[in-house]
């Protein structure tokens, strides 16, 4: 898997964040959220970090992106589609390159040992 998917992970709940179906894959559900407008406002994505790491309220994708988020860094996001997996990527290189610190912050806390770290390269 490539080093993207951790990141892409963080934030698959704008795409992926739901019970699992039939198939062993995280739902569609939210598939379609436009991951662009979420980026382009602070106000807004500063929220979604705000509840991943604990400290605010959460929406109903948040509250279903913070259940499922241990679960697909585990599992190195083998429950994404391939569209989840894009939008992630997305998300992903966005916090690296404009959130550097709440990306840390978010790393540290859903990978506290770093293992998925260096696995997928990010260090």
């Amino acid at each position: 898997m490539r080093c993207l998917l951790l990141v892409a992970v963080v934030f698959a709940a704008f795409i992926a964040a739901a019970r699992a179906d039939e198939a062993n894959k995280y739902t569609s559900k939210y598939d379609n959220i436009d991951i662009d407008k979420i980026l382009k406002n602070d106000r807004v994505l500063s929220q979604y970090i705000k509840c991943l790491m604990g400290e605010g309220s959460c929406t109903q994708e948040g509250r279903e992106l913070k259940r499922l988020l241990p679960d697909a860094i585990q599992s190195n996001c083998s429950k994404c589609s391939e569209k989840q997996r894009q939008a992630s990527v997305k998300v992903m290189r966005h916090l690296r390159q404009s959130k550097e610190r709440d990306w840390n912050r978010l790393l540290d806390k859903y990978d506290p040992q770093g293992d998925k770290r260096k696995n997928l390269k990010l260090d």
